[in-house]
């Protein structure tokens, strides 16, 4: 069958013109130009829009979606073997992310109730005072990982 219309994609995947256009930008997909400079898209790049919707819902990042893009074919439709590729790796990263989320909201009761964000005593921010380890002076939170 013919290939799709910018407009066409944009109706079948839910996504509005201007995000196909800036997934394009990001080289997250790929059209092709009519004679008279028209984008059109293969059939296949549906699935592809549709692997990046559920991965930005996922939370995952443009770069990171980019980088599970750049393993997976581009001439074909995404099979369910490509997915579960793809899919296995981001769940490792997801299953890190819930974990700390869970951690995070398991401790802002604590937080809630002390009031003072203490930098050196905060579960939070810094929990069991790792950021003496590096030593006097000022540490971007978050930034460094001290040694456990």
């Amino acid at each position: 069958m013919g290939e799709l219309s910018v407009g066409e994609v944009a109706t079948r995947t839910g996504v509005s013109v201007s995000a196909l256009h800036f997934y394009e930008r990001k080289k997250l997909i790929k059209s092709e130009r009519t004679a008279s400079n028209h984008r059109v898209y293969p059939r296949n790049i549906i699935r592809r829009v549709t692997v990046i919707q559920i991965a930005q819902r996922a939370g995952l990042s443009l770069a990171e979606i980019a980088s599970a893009l750049e393993a997976l074919p581009k001439d074909r439709a995404i099979s369910a073997k490509d997915w579960a590729q793809v899919s296995t790796v981001w769940r490792d990263d997801l299953t890190t992310r819930i974990e700390l989320l869970t951690s995070l909201r398991d401790e802002l009761t604590g937080c809630i109730g002390c009031g003072c964000l203490s930098v050196d005593e905060c579960p939070l921010a810094n929990a069991d005072d790792k950021l003496s380890e590096l030593g006097s002076g000022p540490h971007l939170l978050g930034a460094t990982n001290p040694k456990s």
